[in-house]
């Protein structure tokens, strides 16, 4: 019997509030991260992201407390990341409420991150989030918001990463991100092609068809979304509905 595909809104925060932009620019301001989180739980969302997107971009701690108001409103299990470093940067994350870490620029800078956080929680909850952008005939890494090139090839980092620890792989694409076009299927394919351990897809959901296409056809063992759930543009519970009509197995909302 397969897993049920997972349906994940993530929370990027700049600061206390919930943030949104195209291509990882233009960011809006999109509500308060413990009220969204209280919806998603009640609606049916199966996990929770929340990220501090601007924390390895300017060098500042993971907002605890913002973990510690989202985790209070959530019976599901939570990801949170942004800026984590160290192992007790990823402890005071796990204290803070957190069942996983997701971890991005700091892992490119110092892979053996991924070896520490994996032996401390175990690879199950250790998420390697991998920013990629197309270049020519590859993806590039990007880090530190999606805003610098880390000259690494996405899929080969993907493969190193599970190689290293890490027991997921959350894969953004820059260039879908915020532009509600659909998942990047070619990129999701390679990741998933990779490695063998669950991927999470990002960036450029929209309508219900594009989940449908990227379990289907991706491959993916879970979707994640923004700002089509922020603003009401589509249900947690509609889309498992219509998604199970697509014959995708899920968990159905109680």
């Amino acid at each position: 019997m397969s897993l049920a595909h997972r349906i994940i809104p993530c929370l990027d925060t700049d600061g206390s509030r919930v943030v949104k932009g195209v291509n990882f620019v233009g960011l809006r301001d999109a509500g308060d991260p413990a009220t969204l989180a209280a919806r998603y739980n009640s609606e049916g969302a199966d996990e929770l992201i929340v990220l501090d997107i601007a924390a390895a971009r300017d060098r500042r701690p993971t907002f605890l407390e913002t973990i510690q108001k989202v985790a209070a409103e959530l019976a599901i299990p939570l990801s949170a990341g942004g800026g984590i470093r160290s192992l007790e940067d990823a402890r005071s994350v796990i204290r803070a409420g957190a069942d996983k870490v997701t971890v991005n620029t700091a892992a490119v800078e110092r892979p053996a991150l991924l070896s520490e956080l994996s032996a401390e929680f175990g690879a199950q909850a250790v998420v390697l989030a991998i920013d990629a952008k197309f270049m020519e005939d590859h993806w590039d890494v990007m880090v530190r918001g999606g805003r610098d090139s880390a000259a690494m090839d996405a899929v080969s980092w993907a493969r190193t990463g599970v190689a290293r620890g890490a027991g997921e792989i959350l894969v953004t694409s820059v260039d879908r991100d915020g532009t509600q076009r659909g998942f990047d299927i070619p990129l999701t394919v390679a990741i998933t092609a990779a490695v063998n351990v669950p991927v999470i897809a990002s960036g450029g959901a929209k309508l219900p068809e594009h989940f449908a296409e990227v379990f289907q056809q991706g491959r993916a063992d879970a979707a994640l979304a923004a700002s089509i759930f922020h603003d009401g543009v589509q249900s947690i519970r509609g889309l498992k509905e219509f998604l199970r009509a697509q014959k995708v197995e899920v968990r159905y909302p109680c």
